[in-house]
Protein backbone atom coordinates (compact mmCIF):
# COMPACT_ATOMS: atom_id res chain seq x y z
CA UNK A 1 0.00 0.00 0.00
CA UNK A 2 1.47 3.83 -0.64
CA UNK A 3 1.73 5.96 2.36
CA UNK A 4 -2.00 7.74 3.21
CA UNK A 5 -2.35 10.45 5.35
CA UNK A 6 -3.02 14.09 3.43
CA UNK A 7 -2.52 11.82 -0.19
CA UNK A 8 -5.89 10.04 1.03
CA UNK A 9 -6.58 6.83 -0.64
CA UNK A 10 -5.36 6.89 -5.02
CA UNK A 11 -7.67 4.69 -7.51
CA UNK A 12 -6.15 4.05 -10.88
CA UNK A 13 -8.19 3.10 -14.12
CA UNK A 14 -6.76 1.92 -17.36
CA UNK A 15 -8.79 1.72 -20.19
CA UNK A 16 -7.44 1.26 -23.48
CA UNK A 17 -9.56 2.78 -25.98
CA UNK A 18 -9.02 2.00 -29.23
CA UNK A 19 -12.27 2.31 -30.65
CA UNK A 20 -15.53 3.85 -29.94
CA UNK A 21 -16.80 5.56 -26.28
CA UNK A 22 -17.52 2.62 -24.19
CA UNK A 23 -14.77 1.51 -22.64
CA UNK A 24 -14.20 5.42 -21.34
CA UNK A 25 -17.94 5.90 -20.29
CA UNK A 26 -17.56 2.82 -18.45
CA UNK A 27 -14.32 4.08 -16.57
CA UNK A 28 -15.35 7.69 -15.75
CA UNK A 29 -18.98 6.40 -14.45
CA UNK A 30 -16.39 4.52 -11.82
CA UNK A 31 -14.67 6.80 -10.80
CA UNK A 32 -17.00 9.73 -10.74
CA UNK A 33 -18.78 6.95 -8.17
CA UNK A 34 -15.84 6.24 -6.04
CA UNK A 35 -15.18 10.03 -5.51
CA UNK A 36 -18.67 10.57 -4.29
CA UNK A 37 -18.85 7.88 -1.65
CA UNK A 38 -15.82 9.14 0.25
CA UNK A 39 -13.74 12.47 0.06
CA UNK A 40 -10.03 10.93 0.70
CA UNK A 41 -10.41 9.23 -2.86
CA UNK A 42 -8.57 10.40 -5.67
CA UNK A 43 -8.81 8.50 -9.24
CA UNK A 44 -6.90 8.86 -12.09
CA UNK A 45 -8.19 7.02 -15.64
CA UNK A 46 -5.35 6.48 -18.27
CA UNK A 47 -7.01 6.31 -21.85
CA UNK A 48 -6.02 6.09 -25.13
CA UNK A 49 -9.56 7.94 -26.62
CA UNK A 50 -8.71 10.96 -28.72
CA UNK A 51 -11.91 12.45 -27.23
CA UNK A 52 -11.48 12.38 -23.54
CA UNK A 53 -10.69 15.64 -22.96
CA UNK A 54 -14.69 16.68 -24.24
CA UNK A 55 -16.13 15.04 -21.15
CA UNK A 56 -16.52 16.60 -17.69
CA UNK A 57 -14.82 15.09 -14.95
CA UNK A 58 -15.82 15.56 -10.89
CA UNK A 59 -13.54 16.98 -8.56
CA UNK A 60 -10.26 14.58 -7.30
CA UNK A 61 -10.96 12.74 -10.83
CA UNK A 62 -8.38 13.09 -13.77
CA UNK A 63 -6.65 11.50 -16.55
CA UNK A 64 -3.77 11.03 -18.52
CA UNK A 65 -4.07 10.83 -22.46
CA UNK A 66 -2.02 8.09 -23.58
CA UNK A 67 -1.05 8.03 -27.62
CA UNK A 68 -3.86 6.66 -29.40
CA UNK A 69 -4.23 3.34 -31.73
CA UNK A 70 -7.41 2.32 -33.98
CA UNK A 71 -7.63 -1.59 -35.27
CA UNK A 72 -7.39 -2.09 -38.76
CA UNK A 73 -9.91 -4.26 -40.63
CA UNK A 74 -6.89 -6.75 -40.95
CA UNK A 75 -6.64 -6.51 -37.06
CA UNK A 76 -3.63 -4.91 -37.21
CA UNK A 77 -3.14 -1.58 -35.36
CA UNK A 78 -1.64 1.88 -36.78
CA UNK A 79 -0.89 5.41 -34.74
CA UNK A 80 -4.49 7.12 -34.61
CA UNK A 81 -2.84 10.74 -34.87
CA UNK A 82 1.21 10.26 -34.97
CA UNK A 83 2.99 9.20 -38.32
CA UNK A 84 5.23 6.99 -36.71
CA UNK A 85 5.34 3.29 -36.51
CA UNK A 86 2.81 1.71 -34.72
CA UNK A 87 5.61 -0.56 -32.90
CA UNK A 88 6.92 3.07 -31.32
CA UNK A 89 3.30 4.69 -30.59
CA UNK A 90 3.05 1.43 -28.22
CA UNK A 91 6.30 1.41 -26.63
CA UNK A 92 5.50 5.39 -25.96
CA UNK A 93 2.51 4.04 -24.27
CA UNK A 94 3.84 1.37 -22.24
CA UNK A 95 6.50 3.54 -21.28
CA UNK A 96 3.50 6.11 -19.98
CA UNK A 97 1.53 3.88 -18.39
CA UNK A 98 4.35 2.32 -16.19
CA UNK A 99 5.83 5.74 -15.30
CA UNK A 100 2.49 7.26 -14.09
CA UNK A 101 1.79 4.09 -12.23
CA UNK A 102 4.71 4.23 -10.59
CA UNK A 103 4.60 7.71 -9.87
CA UNK A 104 0.89 8.26 -8.44
CA UNK A 105 1.51 4.82 -6.52
CA UNK A 106 -2.15 3.72 -6.58
CA UNK A 107 -3.64 1.37 -3.68
CA UNK A 108 -6.19 -0.10 -6.37
CA UNK A 109 -5.58 -0.30 -9.80
CA UNK A 110 -8.60 -1.53 -11.87
CA UNK A 111 -7.89 -2.67 -15.71
CA UNK A 112 -10.74 -2.60 -17.92
CA UNK A 113 -11.90 -5.50 -20.33
CA UNK A 114 -8.14 -6.11 -21.66
CA UNK A 115 -6.15 -8.35 -18.60
CA UNK A 116 -2.72 -7.29 -20.29
CA UNK A 117 -3.78 -4.38 -21.95
CA UNK A 118 -3.23 -3.38 -25.76
CA UNK A 119 -0.79 -5.87 -26.93
CA UNK A 120 0.44 -6.57 -23.45
CA UNK A 121 1.13 -2.72 -22.88
CA UNK A 122 -0.03 -3.11 -18.68
CA UNK A 123 2.03 -6.53 -18.28
CA UNK A 124 4.83 -4.58 -16.81
CA UNK A 125 3.44 -2.16 -15.12
CA UNK A 126 0.67 -4.89 -13.27
CA UNK A 127 4.02 -7.00 -12.24
CA UNK A 128 5.76 -3.63 -11.04
CA UNK A 129 2.55 -2.88 -8.92
CA UNK A 130 2.44 -6.52 -7.83
CA UNK A 131 5.62 -6.22 -5.75
CA UNK A 132 4.09 -3.23 -4.21
CA UNK A 133 1.26 -4.90 -2.90
CA UNK A 134 -1.15 -2.96 -4.70
CA UNK A 135 -4.90 -4.55 -5.30
CA UNK A 136 -4.75 -5.46 -8.72
CA UNK A 137 -8.80 -5.61 -10.42
CA UNK A 138 -9.42 -6.80 -13.64
CA UNK A 139 -12.79 -4.92 -14.51
CA UNK A 140 -14.87 -7.23 -17.37
CA UNK A 141 -18.25 -5.78 -18.99
CA UNK A 142 -21.26 -8.71 -18.95
CA UNK A 143 -20.70 -9.98 -22.13
CA UNK A 144 -16.67 -10.32 -23.70
CA UNK A 145 -17.71 -12.33 -27.11
CA UNK A 146 -19.24 -15.34 -28.14
CA UNK A 147 -17.11 -17.99 -26.09
CA UNK A 148 -15.69 -19.68 -29.16
CA UNK A 149 -14.32 -15.83 -30.11
CA UNK A 150 -12.95 -15.14 -26.41
CA UNK A 151 -11.39 -18.61 -26.26
CA UNK A 152 -9.48 -18.36 -29.19
CA UNK A 153 -8.52 -14.49 -28.82
CA UNK A 154 -7.39 -15.10 -25.13
CA UNK A 155 -5.04 -18.19 -25.84
CA UNK A 156 -3.97 -15.78 -28.51
CA UNK A 157 -2.97 -13.33 -26.00
CA UNK A 158 -2.14 -15.01 -22.91
CA UNK A 159 -4.91 -13.72 -20.86
CA UNK A 160 -5.68 -16.56 -19.03
CA UNK A 161 -2.67 -17.14 -16.84
CA UNK A 162 -2.52 -13.54 -16.10
CA UNK A 163 -5.78 -13.92 -13.85
CA UNK A 164 -4.85 -16.54 -12.08
CA UNK A 165 -0.81 -14.68 -11.40
CA UNK A 166 -1.21 -11.46 -11.65
CA UNK A 167 -5.19 -10.03 -10.48
CA UNK A 168 -6.17 -10.69 -6.87
CA UNK A 169 -10.00 -9.74 -8.24
CA UNK A 170 -12.25 -9.78 -11.06
CA UNK A 171 -14.94 -7.33 -11.14
CA UNK A 172 -17.98 -8.39 -13.59
CA UNK A 173 -19.92 -5.12 -14.18
CA UNK A 174 -23.52 -7.58 -14.84
CA UNK A 175 -25.24 -10.22 -13.55
CA UNK A 176 -24.78 -14.27 -13.82
CA UNK A 177 -27.99 -14.49 -14.08
CA UNK A 178 -27.86 -12.83 -17.95
CA UNK A 179 -24.36 -13.92 -18.80
CA UNK A 180 -20.86 -15.39 -17.58
CA UNK A 181 -18.34 -13.40 -19.66
CA UNK A 182 -15.93 -16.42 -19.20
CA UNK A 183 -18.17 -19.08 -20.05
CA UNK A 184 -16.16 -21.22 -22.63
CA UNK A 185 -12.86 -20.25 -21.05
CA UNK A 186 -10.69 -22.96 -19.16
CA UNK A 187 -10.21 -21.10 -16.19
CA UNK A 188 -6.82 -22.66 -13.67
CA UNK A 189 -8.04 -23.51 -10.58
CA UNK A 190 -8.97 -20.69 -8.14
CA UNK A 191 -9.98 -17.89 -10.81
CA UNK A 192 -13.56 -18.50 -10.42
CA UNK A 193 -13.41 -17.23 -6.61
CA UNK A 194 -12.15 -14.59 -7.56
CA UNK A 195 -15.09 -13.37 -9.67
CA UNK A 196 -17.71 -10.73 -8.37
CA UNK A 197 -21.09 -9.84 -10.51
CA UNK A 198 -21.58 -6.98 -9.43
CA UNK A 199 -25.12 -5.96 -11.35
CA UNK A 200 -25.11 -3.31 -14.25
CA UNK A 201 -23.80 0.33 -13.36
CA UNK A 202 -26.67 2.53 -13.16
CA UNK A 203 -26.34 5.99 -14.89
CA UNK A 204 -27.66 9.43 -13.70
CA UNK A 205 -28.51 12.60 -16.08
CA UNK A 206 -28.14 16.23 -15.97
CA UNK A 207 -31.35 17.59 -15.67
CA UNK A 208 -30.60 21.13 -16.18
CA UNK A 209 -30.55 21.21 -19.94
CA UNK A 210 -27.14 23.05 -21.74
CA UNK A 211 -27.24 26.14 -24.62
CA UNK A 212 -26.63 23.14 -27.03
CA UNK A 213 -29.47 21.30 -26.34
CA UNK A 214 -31.97 24.47 -26.09
CA UNK A 215 -30.44 24.92 -29.58
CA UNK A 216 -31.92 21.83 -30.91
CA UNK A 217 -35.23 22.87 -30.28
CA UNK A 218 -36.62 19.25 -29.51
CA UNK A 219 -40.13 19.03 -28.20
CA UNK A 220 -41.31 15.92 -26.41
CA UNK A 221 -42.00 12.96 -26.97
CA UNK A 222 -38.84 11.69 -29.32
CA UNK A 223 -36.80 8.74 -29.67
CA UNK A 224 -33.26 8.88 -29.32
CA UNK A 225 -30.90 7.25 -32.00
CA UNK A 226 -28.04 6.38 -30.71
CA UNK A 227 -24.87 4.70 -32.22
CA UNK A 228 -22.54 5.46 -29.23
CA UNK A 229 -19.28 5.95 -31.00
CA UNK A 230 -20.80 5.35 -34.74
CA UNK A 231 -17.78 3.91 -36.12
CA UNK A 232 -20.36 0.81 -36.93
CA UNK A 233 -23.13 2.67 -36.56
CA UNK A 234 -24.06 3.18 -40.37
CA UNK A 235 -26.36 0.42 -40.66
CA UNK A 236 -28.52 1.48 -37.56
CA UNK A 237 -29.13 4.69 -38.81
CA UNK A 238 -29.68 4.02 -42.40
CA UNK A 239 -32.11 1.46 -41.30
CA UNK A 240 -34.27 3.98 -38.75
CA UNK A 241 -33.79 7.10 -41.80
CA UNK A 242 -35.40 5.16 -43.89
CA UNK A 243 -38.70 3.68 -41.72
CA UNK A 244 -39.06 7.62 -41.69
CA UNK A 245 -38.89 8.28 -45.43
CA UNK A 246 -40.82 4.93 -46.12
CA UNK A 247 -43.48 5.80 -43.62
CA UNK A 248 -44.43 9.38 -43.22
CA UNK A 249 -46.90 9.20 -40.59
CA UNK A 250 -44.70 7.47 -37.42
CA UNK A 251 -46.37 9.62 -34.96
CA UNK A 252 -42.96 10.29 -32.49
CA UNK A 253 -40.16 12.16 -34.35
CA UNK A 254 -36.47 11.16 -34.15
CA UNK A 255 -33.57 12.41 -32.75
CA UNK A 256 -30.12 10.84 -34.41
CA UNK A 257 -26.60 10.82 -32.69
CA UNK A 258 -24.45 9.98 -35.21
CA UNK A 259 -21.13 9.82 -33.16
CA UNK A 260 -17.82 11.32 -33.83
CA UNK A 261 -16.28 8.43 -34.96
CA UNK A 262 -18.70 8.13 -37.97
CA UNK A 263 -17.36 8.54 -41.19
CA UNK A 264 -17.44 12.06 -42.07
CA UNK A 265 -18.83 11.87 -45.84
CA UNK A 266 -21.58 8.89 -44.00
CA UNK A 267 -22.35 11.68 -41.46
CA UNK A 268 -22.92 14.40 -44.55
CA UNK A 269 -25.37 12.12 -46.55
CA UNK A 270 -27.09 10.85 -43.15
CA UNK A 271 -27.58 14.81 -42.45
CA UNK A 272 -28.60 15.68 -46.05
CA UNK A 273 -31.35 12.94 -46.04
CA UNK A 274 -32.40 13.66 -42.63
CA UNK A 275 -33.02 17.39 -43.60
CA UNK A 276 -35.72 16.41 -46.30
CA UNK A 277 -37.92 14.88 -43.28
CA UNK A 278 -39.52 17.23 -40.89
CA UNK A 279 -39.60 14.38 -37.97
CA UNK A 280 -35.84 13.64 -38.10
CA UNK A 281 -32.93 15.73 -36.52
CA UNK A 282 -29.79 14.98 -36.43
CA UNK A 283 -26.65 16.22 -34.60
CA UNK A 284 -22.93 14.22 -33.97
CA UNK A 285 -22.05 13.94 -30.72
CA UNK A 286 -23.49 15.11 -27.49
CA UNK A 287 -20.52 14.24 -24.31
CA UNK A 288 -24.44 14.35 -22.27
CA UNK A 289 -26.46 11.75 -24.37
CA UNK A 290 -27.82 10.41 -20.50
CA UNK A 291 -29.77 14.00 -20.62
CA UNK A 292 -31.36 13.84 -23.90
CA UNK A 293 -31.96 9.80 -23.20
CA UNK A 294 -33.23 10.43 -19.93
CA UNK A 295 -36.12 13.12 -21.57
CA UNK A 296 -36.70 10.69 -24.40
CA UNK A 297 -40.02 8.67 -25.10
CA UNK A 298 -37.97 5.48 -26.55
CA UNK A 299 -34.30 4.27 -27.54
CA UNK A 300 -33.11 2.90 -30.77
CA UNK A 301 -29.57 1.72 -30.46
CA UNK A 302 -26.65 -1.27 -31.56
CA UNK A 303 -26.54 -2.25 -27.91
CA UNK A 304 -23.15 -1.54 -26.54
CA UNK A 305 -22.68 -1.95 -22.95
CA UNK A 306 -23.03 1.75 -21.72
CA UNK A 307 -26.13 2.03 -23.55
CA UNK A 308 -27.40 -0.98 -22.30
CA UNK A 309 -27.15 0.32 -18.86
CA UNK A 310 -28.45 4.30 -19.98
CA UNK A 311 -31.57 1.85 -21.26
CA UNK A 312 -32.61 0.08 -17.39
CA UNK A 313 -31.06 3.28 -15.78
CA UNK A 314 -33.54 5.62 -17.29
CA UNK A 315 -35.77 2.96 -17.68
CA UNK A 316 -36.62 3.30 -21.22
CA UNK A 317 -38.20 1.15 -23.99
CA UNK A 318 -35.65 0.54 -26.56
CA UNK A 319 -34.83 -1.57 -29.95
CA UNK A 320 -31.93 -2.79 -30.20
CA UNK A 321 -30.51 -4.06 -33.53
CA UNK A 322 -26.86 -5.08 -32.52
CA UNK A 323 -23.82 -5.76 -34.92
CA UNK A 324 -22.29 -9.16 -35.30
CA UNK A 325 -19.08 -8.22 -36.67
CA UNK A 326 -16.15 -8.00 -35.80
CA UNK A 327 -17.99 -9.32 -32.19
CA UNK A 328 -21.03 -10.95 -31.14
CA UNK A 329 -21.23 -9.53 -27.72
CA UNK A 330 -23.74 -7.23 -28.80
CA UNK A 331 -25.81 -9.67 -30.32
CA UNK A 332 -25.05 -11.84 -26.76
CA UNK A 333 -26.51 -9.17 -24.70
CA UNK A 334 -29.88 -8.30 -26.62
CA UNK A 335 -30.80 -11.55 -27.17
CA UNK A 336 -30.50 -12.67 -23.21
CA UNK A 337 -32.07 -9.13 -22.31
CA UNK A 338 -35.19 -9.67 -24.75
CA UNK A 339 -35.38 -13.34 -23.17
CA UNK A 340 -35.75 -11.77 -20.03
CA UNK A 341 -38.51 -8.86 -21.65
CA UNK A 342 -35.90 -6.02 -21.19
CA UNK A 343 -35.69 -4.66 -24.28
CA UNK A 344 -37.09 -5.61 -28.25
CA UNK A 345 -34.31 -6.97 -30.81
CA UNK A 346 -34.43 -6.44 -34.19
CA UNK A 347 -31.53 -8.09 -36.53
CA UNK A 348 -30.76 -7.71 -40.20
CA UNK A 349 -31.12 -11.42 -41.10
CA UNK A 350 -33.57 -10.42 -43.92
CA UNK A 351 -31.55 -7.30 -44.76
CA UNK A 352 -33.09 -3.79 -43.69
CA UNK A 353 -36.64 -3.83 -44.86
CA UNK A 354 -38.20 0.02 -43.75
CA UNK A 355 -41.40 -0.70 -43.16
CA UNK A 356 -40.13 -3.58 -40.42
CA UNK A 357 -38.35 -0.42 -38.75
CA UNK A 358 -41.09 1.95 -38.82
CA UNK A 359 -43.57 -0.95 -37.59
CA UNK A 360 -41.30 -1.10 -34.82
CA UNK A 361 -41.14 2.26 -34.03
CA UNK A 362 -45.06 2.60 -33.93
CA UNK A 363 -45.00 0.29 -31.38
CA UNK A 364 -42.01 1.33 -29.26
CA UNK A 365 -44.48 4.55 -27.82
CA UNK A 366 -46.07 1.47 -25.81
CA UNK A 367 -43.57 -0.63 -25.43
CA UNK A 368 -43.71 -2.27 -21.85
CA UNK A 369 -40.53 -0.53 -19.90
CA UNK A 370 -37.78 -2.65 -18.47
CA UNK A 371 -39.44 -2.02 -15.29
CA UNK A 372 -41.69 -3.78 -15.85
CA UNK A 373 -39.36 -7.26 -15.36
CA UNK A 374 -38.29 -7.80 -11.94
CA UNK A 375 -34.40 -8.58 -11.74
CA UNK A 376 -32.92 -8.61 -8.17
CA UNK A 377 -29.71 -6.16 -7.98
CA UNK A 378 -29.79 -6.04 -11.80
CA UNK A 379 -28.48 -2.10 -11.49
CA UNK A 380 -26.23 -3.14 -8.09
CA UNK A 381 -23.16 -2.50 -9.75
CA UNK A 382 -21.85 0.59 -8.60
CA UNK A 383 -22.77 -0.09 -4.78
CA UNK A 384 -21.12 -3.49 -5.68
CA UNK A 385 -17.69 -1.75 -6.99
CA UNK A 386 -17.84 0.64 -3.94
CA UNK A 387 -18.12 -1.80 -1.26
CA UNK A 388 -15.35 -3.92 -2.89
CA UNK A 389 -13.09 -1.06 -2.88
CA UNK A 390 -14.24 0.07 0.79
CA UNK A 391 -13.00 -3.68 1.77
CA UNK A 392 -9.42 -2.23 0.91
CA UNK A 393 -9.53 1.47 2.50
CA UNK A 394 -7.10 2.22 5.31
CA UNK A 395 -9.16 1.69 8.68
CA UNK A 396 -8.03 5.26 9.79
CA UNK A 397 -9.48 6.74 6.64
CA UNK A 398 -13.27 4.94 6.84
CA UNK A 399 -15.75 7.43 6.64
CA UNK A 400 -17.73 8.53 9.69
Amino acid sequence: MSIVGNTGYRVLIYSHDTFGLGHLRRCRTIAHALVSRRDDVSVLILSGSPIIGSFEFRSRVDFVRIPGVIKLSNGEYTSLNLNIDVDQTLAMRESIIQHTADVFNPDLFIVDKEPLGLRGEVESTLQMLRHRRTRLVMGLRDVMDDPVNLREEWDRKKCVPALADLYDEIWVYGLKDICNPLEGIDLPPGVEEKMTYTGYLPRTATRKPTPEHGALGLEEPYYLVTTGGGGDGVNLVDWVISAYEADPDIPVPSLVVLGPFMAPNDQQAFMERAEKIDKLSVITFDANVEMLMDRSAGVIAMGGYNTFCEILSFDKPAIIVPRTVPRLEQYVRASAAEKLGLVKMLTEDSGRPPMQMAEALRGLIDQPKPSHVTVPNLMGGLDSVGDQVERWLPPQLAAE
